[in-house]
């Protein structure tokens, strides 16, 4: 009530609607800058004498911050086993807790794609060199997206509308059968089950070789 002017957010996007409540006080259109991330010398040098012998990769996130949004693990790995058929290999970044996970990927990619964990000014310099990320709706997917890194985005009950990849090459996918909701739900979204490998894979390729044309 102690509010003097009310705003009604513009735009689908959360990062659009931001951007319309930041005009209304500047008092003059606005564009999206690009984002700028900090950059350790020390930690970019570190990261690509890591990465020097390894040849070009996939960064895949099978974590997310609720089990609704997560795609099951083993279908993380098929992708990477045929991305690697592709010749590109893969990455799984995961986080403290997460090394099951991590694990399982792993397994079932067959070698394929190994665990890599990282702080995050290291998942930041990693993230820049990656050729395309693969995960939900995290945090290390909308950092892909501000360092303009090729997005598939896997979307169970957020609105990828609102939540989705920003600013990059991006696909999404999601199932009709998906509800929207916030809801922190351990159980996977059943919506998710539905979307399979061989849709991830297609995503991915299909961006890889926008990327190349």
């Amino acid at each position: 009530m102690l509010y003097s002017r009310q705003v009604i957010a513009r735009g689908s996007h959360i990062v659009e609607q931001n951007l319309s409540l930041a005009e209304a006080v500047a008092s003059r259109p606005l564009e999206v800058s690009k984002m700028e991330f900090p950059r350790d010398d020390a930690i970019e040098k570190q990261n690509d004498a890591r990465l020097q012998q390894g040849g070009e990769f996939a960064l895949v996130n099978p974590g997310a911050g609720w089990g609704a949004k997560r795609w099951p693990a083993e279908r993380y790995g098929e992708v990477a086993r045929r991305l690697a058929e592709d010749g590109l290999k893969s990455l799984i970044n995961f986080g403290p807790g997460e090394e099951p996970l991590m694990k399982a990927v792993e397994s079932a990619s067959a070698g394929a794609a190994k665990g890599i964990a990282c702080s995050l000014t290291e998942l930041i310099a990693l993230t820049r060199h990656a050729r395309i990320f693969i995960g939900g709706d995290t945090g290390p997917m909308h950092l892909a997206s501000a360092l303009g890194v090729p997005v598939v985005a896997i979307f169970g009950p957020t609105n990828p509308a609102r939540n989705g990849p920003f600013g990059t090459r991006s696909i999404v996918l999601r199932s009709p059968i998906s509800p929207t909701t916030h809801s922190r739900s351990a159980q996977p979204d059943p919506g998710m089950m539905e979307i399979s490998a061989d849709e991830v894979l297609a995503a991915a390729r299909k961006l890889l070789g926008s990327v190349h044309g």
